[in-house]
């Protein structure tokens, strides 16, 4: 049977996939530093408002909107005005089914089969897979860390070809949890405009500040300020109200006015073609964006206690350390490099029964990189964090 290049994926099964399964079919107890589901973290929900939400009268008509109903991207729109003081006309709001889906409609929009988008590393790894399955090729710019994380802006330029259509940031990054500074987004917004690139802005754990004191200009969100280029920032439900089966994601829009109107027009008919979001979430938006705050508080604290609790062990573990983390809620640690990362991770699933992810899921070059996450419950956290020192011990 023919299938199409674009899926030619390698999916034979790993060795960390295999130890995975086998830990979590064997019926004893393991502990999940890679938990990142807000739902089966322990969080307390309004369960009863969601759902009284969502069975409004209003959830059984059908009234298409390629852009999202009108009420649900004045939503979106508050929710710019509370996090940023941004301006945001409800008709520079397109509302999606995730962010994965706003990445394509933006691929869709301004790449050509074989076109280029700039993607830091290390970042999240899901890019590659969104990329190629609209034909982009995805071009890594680096970041490097120097008592923080930076880009490196020359490098970034270096990589802009006449096939580069747009450079993609994710603000604070995943997994390395820094925000791009006001420098680096005025170097970028530059960059663009010299090469005639778009910049894409995914921004769904920007409320999720953590340990470093870090400037309030600097976790501002890319909806703020001016926007010299054509700028989109997306983000969704998912993070920002802790709630990823809504499945609720949308991108804004913004940049020079000359451009603004054709952005809109065919990105409506993008939307239009697939009409992909469900009309009960639409309706519930503007509540479960109004509460995200309940659930926030809670995340924040348990990130926080998590991470206090990791650097108290630490603290007796000289061979290990974590690198500074500004927000979200993972968190990068440096470990000594006794094997290849896979090979390490499959161990530490095998001898001490906890899982985490080796650094090259994220694009980090060499071993001795791990990511783990800091929403596990706190003793679940703590008693797999335990086992990770003494293993390296």
């Amino acid at each position: 049977m023919q299938f199409s290049s674009r899926t030619r994926w390698n999916v034979e099964r790993t060795r960390y996939a295999d130890t995975l399964h086998a830990l979590r079919t064997d019926g004893a107890p393991y502990f999940d530093l890679t938990a990142s589901n807000p739902t089966t973290c322990g969080f307390h929900y309004d369960s009863i408002g969601i759902l009284r939400e969502l069975s409004r009268p209003e959830c059984l008509e059908y009234s298409p909107d390629p852009q999202g109903i009108p009420q649900a991207r004045a939503a979106v729109t508050l929710y710019y005005e509370e996090v940023a003081g941004a301006q945001l006309l409800p008709e520079r709001v397109f509302l999606t089914t995730s962010t994965s889906e706003a990445y394509s409609y933006l691929f869709r929009l301004h790449c050509n089969p074989g076109e280029e988008v700039l993607i830091a590393q290390p970042s999240y790894p899901l890019f590659e897979f969104l990329a190629d399955l609209d034909d982009v090729r995805v071009i890594p710019y680096p970041l490097f860390y120097d008592h923080g994380w930076h880009i490196d802006l020359a490098a970034l330029e270096t990589r802009i070809t006449r096939q580069t259509r747009a450079v993609v940031l994710v603000h604070p990054n995943n997994p390395t949890g820094h925000y791009t500074s006001g420098q680096e987004r005025e170097a970028l917004e530059q960059i663009c405009l010299r090469h005639g690139l778009a910049l894409i802005v995914d921004e769904v754990f920007l409320e999720y500040r953590q340990d470093a004191p870090v400037p309030a200009v600097q976790t501002c969100s890319f909806a703020s300020g001016e926007h010299p280029v054509l700028t989109y920032v997306l983000s969704g439900l998912s993070k920002a109200a802790g709630l990823p089966q809504m499945k609720v994601a949308w991108l804004a829009i913004f940049g020079p006015d000359p451009l603004l109107q054709e952005t809109t027009s065919r990105l409506e008919i993008i939307a239009d073609t697939f009409l992909s979001l469900n009309a009960p979430v639409q309706h519930a938006l503007p509540f479960l964006l109004g509460q995200r705050g309940g659930v926030q508080q809670q995340i924040l604290a348990r990130v926080g206690s998590n991470l206090d609790a990791l650097d108290r062990l630490l603290a007796h573990a000289p061979l290990l350390s974590r690198l500074g983390v500004q927000g979200g809620w993972y968190v990068v640690l440096r470990v000594p490099s006794l094997t290849g990362g896979e090979e390490l991770a499959a161990r530490l699933m095998q001898e001490q029964r906890v899982v985490v992810h080796p650094g090259y899921f994220y694009g980090f070059h060499g071993d001795g990189w791990l990511v783990i996450s800091l929403l596990p419950p706190t003793e679940e956290f703590l008693e797999g964090a335990r086992r990770l020192v003494r293993f390296f011990e």
